[in-house]
Parts: structure tokens; sequence; C-alpha cells
């Protein structure tokens, strides 16, 4: 699973025979190869007209391009502020409610981000195909379906360990820019050109997969509420900065703390892990169909609906597991 930081192009619509070189070494002779470009095909053409986009088809005769088209920035970022005022109006009525959460359109982007995953994941498990997935930039809906891709098919990166080492090596590393897309609260109605929920969507689609297989993810949904807290607000430098050159300028890790550090704790790591955990060596398939996909309750209602009851709910879970 390779991702890519830009468009497989040059600029002024010359070849980039460094990418075709690279993409040539991938694949032995004869094989296939996938690449999933984030982008629609007409966002793709209309790049083309600017000097950018992609490069022929006969650049690559080896590889199948997909456009599978996500979401980004302002309009991602409107859907989500839509969804947050809807919650915050406990007097709707049941039709209101079900209009507002439908024209917010945030269930769509889930089911969107998971469907890419599952494509990526299907290509190489099933396909046995090497896959490449690129988009506009490479550090948003990029990381967003690599990611999901690896916790589809690897169990590693669903212990608590391997998805602390998945969120380093593909959100942090990889150049998300969380200094700009977390500049301001989520819930701001202030509009940065730069703002967008992308990792609250990754966390949204992580939780929708802890929900759907209750038993094969090690951690649980306190930590993706602490992931996100810390992602706006956090007194650790993990999430700061927008890339590992500026990290290195600013001397994060020299002068703050990590937040992996604080996470385990032998006293906070009990905090966020599942007790249903057992582990599941097999791919998990998500089911993408409308009816699977729901609203996130214990992140957007989280300041409207009391959490007591669940808590002791999960309290006494972890307390019958302990004792058997």
């Amino acid at each position: 699973l390779l991702r890519s930081s830009q468009p497989l192009t040059g600029p002024n619509r010359r070849r980039c025979r460094e990418d075709e070189r690279l993409l040539g070494t991938v694949l032995d002779e004869g094989e296939r190869g996938f690449i999933i470009d984030t982008r629609s095909a007409q966002a793709a053409k209309q790049a083309r007209m600017g000097g950018g986009g992609t490069e022929p088809k006969s650049s690559y005769p080896q590889w199948r391009r997909l456009h599978r088209a996500l979401e980004r920035g302002r309009p991602l970022q409107e859907s989500f502020i839509r969804l947050v005022e809807a919650c915050s109006e406990p007097s709707l009525s049941m039709d209101r409610w079900l209009s507002r959460l439908e024209s917010s359109r945030w269930l769509g982007h889930v089911k969107a981000a998971l469907s890419t995953a599952c494509l990526a994941a299907q290509c190489l498990d099933r396909e046995d195909s090497k896959v490449l997935v690129h988009g506009a930039e490479g550090t948003d809906t990029t990381l967003l379906v690599t990611a999901l891709a690896q916790l589809i098919l690897d169990p590693s990166c669903r212990t608590l360990e391997g998805f602390q080492g998945l969120l380093e090596r593909e959100w942090i590393e990889a150049g998300h820019p969380f200094q700009l897309r977390c500049a301001r609260s989520a819930s701001s109605h202030a509009r940065g050109k730069q703002e967008a929920p992308l990792f609250l969507l990754f966390l949204d689609c992580v939780w929708q997969l802890s929900r759907q297989f209750p038993f094969s993810l090690e951690f649980g949904e306190q930590l993706l509420l602490a992931l996100f807290d810390n992602a706006y607000a956090s007194a650790y430098g993990t999430f700061l900065c927008n890339n590992e050159k500026e990290r290195s300028l600013c001397k994060v890790k020299e002068s703050t703390h990590s937040l992996w550090a604080w996470l385990n704790q032998p006293e906070e790591k009990q905090k966020f892990l599942n007790p249903l955990y057992s582990h599941n060596p097999l791919v998990i398939w998500p089911s993408v169909e409308p009816q699977s996909i729901q609203l996130w309750q214990g992140f957007f209602l989280r300041w409207i609906r009391p959490s007591q009851h669940l808590d002791e709910a999960w309290a006494e879970i972890q307390r019958l597991v302990e004792g058997n």
C-alpha cells in the first residue's frame, strides 16, 4: 500500500519520468496495480487544464486508475458545522432532526471514506495487487484512506500500541497539517480557509469499525475522544505544527512531552482499553450500507446527553470481564 504526496504529473504537462520509473519498479513484469485517486474524474480533468492533473494512462500501462471522490477543506468543514448546529438544538422534532442530520451530509462523508478504504483493502487482499493512493496534496484524504485500509487489514494496527504507531506513521510523520486544520475549536463558526475536520472524520470511521466489530479493537471510545481533544488543544507536543520539518525547527520533541507517554502510563492506559477485546487475526470488512453507518453519539452528543448510565454500564462490563 503506497501513498503519493502529489498527483502523478510534472509541471506544464511534462511527463514525470521519475514517477514513471518509481512505479515501474513496484510491479513485476505482467503484474497489475491500482491507483486510487481521491479526487473526482472531473476535478482531475480541471486540474489538467491548468497544467496539472494526471498523466495519460499510456504512461502507466500496468496501472489502473480508479476515482473515488472524497470531500476535504471547506465542504467538509461546512458539513461538520451543520451537524454540530443540529445536535445543539434539543427542541427539534423527530422529522426536523432527521432532516437536519441528512442535510449535513456528514454520515455520507463517513460512508465514502470507509468505502474507499474498503476498495483499497480489497485490491490488496483479494486481488493481491499493489495499490497507490493519491489526491490533491497527499496530506488529507490520502492519509485517511491508507490509515483506514491498514486498520481493516492488519490486526496489529488494532492494538493500542499498533494504533498509536499507525497515527504516528500515517498522520504525524506523513505531514497532516494539524496546526492549519485544527486552528480553532472544531465547533467554531469561523470559516478558516485551511481548517477541516479530516482527523475527526478518521476517528469517526474508526468508531464505526469499533461498533461493528466490538471485540476486534483493543482500545475503546475514550481513546478516540482523547485523541480528538488533544488534536485541538493539548498539553503535549504530539500534534503540534504541520509537518516534521516544522517540529524539528521548533524543537518540539526536546521541549514538550509526548501524548503517547501519558496514554501508556498504567493508570491511564486502563481507561482506554476495550475490556471485550479478543485478538482477531482476520480482515474486518465493515458494512457501508446506509443503515449500518450511525451517528457517533458519544462525540456529537457528548455535551448534551448525560453519560452517567453509559459509564456505569461500561464499568460493570469491565468488572465482569476482570472477574472471569
